[in-house]
C-alpha cells in the first residue's frame, strides 16, 4: 500500500506521485473530458461504502464462528457488496479460479481497492505492510481477516515474513501478496521482487498471477503521500470506474529453478496478460459471461 518513502530495500516505494498520477480524472493528465459521478451521488456512495465496511466490522466476530465454507462465502459477498456500494463496476477475466489447494496470490498494485477485489473472487491471508494495521476501521477489519502484517524498516524480520507464509500455505491456505512492494500508478509498474516467491518454493505450492486494471487509472490509483481519505472521495466521485480483473495460468512452482525465476515468470504472465487485453470501455457492465464462469469455480 502507499506511504512516506520507505527505508526498506525490499519494499520500495514507487517514484509515482499523486500530483503527477492519482489527479482527478475529470481534471487530471488525460483525463480531460470525464464526467463525475455529482456530488449527491457521490455522497451516496462514500455513505454506502461506509455502511459495508461498519457492517463488516460488526459481522466478523460472529462471522470467525462459522464453518470455513461459509465463511469465504461471506467473506466474498461483502467485499463484492463493498467495491459495488463505492460504485466500481468489476469484471473478472481469464482462467478460472482454482478450487482447492494452498495458493501464492501475486498481483499488480495501485489501490487499496486490489485487496477487496482479490478477495472476492481467492479470498485468503493478504499480506499488508504494519502500517495498515493502526488505520480506522480498516486495521480493525484487516486484522480480524488474518492479514499478514510486515515490518517494512528493514531485511531482519524478512525470514520470519516468509516463513509465516509458507505455514499458511503449508496448512492449504491461500496467501495474497503484492511483490511489487509498493503501489504503482497503473501505468507504470514495479519489479516483483522474489522473497514470497521463496514460501511457494518451499511447499511447493502453485503461483497465481493476476493483473488487475482500472478505467480510469487516474481515478483508483493510491500512490506516494496520497491521503487515503482524498483516495476514497476520488473513488466514489468518478463516473463509471470500472476494474477488470484478469487471472492467468497458475504457475508450478517445482519448474523454476530458485525464487528469481519463479518471480520473473510471475511478472512476465501479469504484464502478457496485459499487453494482450483489448481496450477496456468504461461502458461495459459489471459482470461478464468470463467473471461468471470463473466465480462459479471459487471454493465456498
Amino acid at each position: 500500500m502507499t506511504g512516506t518513502a520507505a527505508a526498506s530495500p525490499w519494499l520500495p516505494t514507487a517514484p509515482c506521485t499523486p500530483g503527477r498520477c492519482a489527479a482527478h480524472p475529470a481534471s487530471g493528465p488525460g483525463g480531460a473530458g470525464t464526467a463525475g459521478a455529482g456530488p449527491v451521488r457521490s455522497a451516496l456512495r462514500l455513505v454506502a461504502g461506509l455502511g459495508a465496511v461498519l457492517l463488516g466490522l460488526l459481522l466478523a466476530a460472529p462471522a470467525a464462528l462459522l464453518p470455513a465454507a461459509a465463511r469465504l462465502a461471506l467473506v466474498r459477498l461483502w467485499t463484492r457488496a463493498t467495491v459495488r456500494a463505492l460504485g466500481v463496476r468489476v469484471r473478472y477475466e481469464g482462467a478460472p479460479a482454482p478450487a482447492t489447494g494452498p495458493l501464492l496470490v501475486v498481483a499488480n498494485h495501485i489501490s487499496w481497492l486490489d485487496i477487496p477485489l482479490l478477495a472476492a473472487l481467492l479470498p485468503g491471508r493478504a499480506v499488508a505492510k504494519a502500517e495498515v494495521r493502526r488505520w480506522p476501521v480498516l486495521g480493525t477489519l484487516a486484522a480480524l481477516g488474518g492479514t499478514l502484517f510486515i515490518d517494512r524498516d528493514g531485511l531482519m524480520a524478512l525470514p520470519g515474513t516468509v516463513r509465516s507464509l509458507a505455514g499458511v500455505l503449508a496448512a492449504g491456505g491461500r496467501v495474497l501478496v503484492f511483490p511489487e512492494g509498493s503501489t504503482w500508478c497503473g501505468r507504470e509498474r514495479g519489479r516483483f521482487r522474489p522473497a514470497a516467491f521463496q514460501a511457494a518454493l518451499d511447499t511447493g505450492c502453485a503461483v497465481q498471477p493476476v493483473r488487475i486494471d482500472y478505467r480510469p487509472t487516474d481515478a483508483a490509483a493510491y500512490v506516494g503521500a496520497d491521503p487515503l481519505g482524498s483516495s476514497l472521495w476520488r473513488v466514489v466521485s468518478t463516473r463509471r470506474l470500472t476494474a477488470v480483473v484478469r487471472l492467468g495460468e497458475p504457475l508450478t512452482a517445482a519448474l523454476h529453478r530458485d525464487r528469481r525465476a519463479l518471480a520473473a515468470a510471475a511478472q512476465r504472465a501479469v504484464a502478457r496478460d496485459s499487453a494482450n487485453r483489448p481496450a477496456l470501455s468504461v461502458h461495459q457492465r459489471s459482470s461478464s459471461r468470463s467473471a461468471s464462469a470463473s466465480s462459479a469455480r471459487t471454493p465456498a
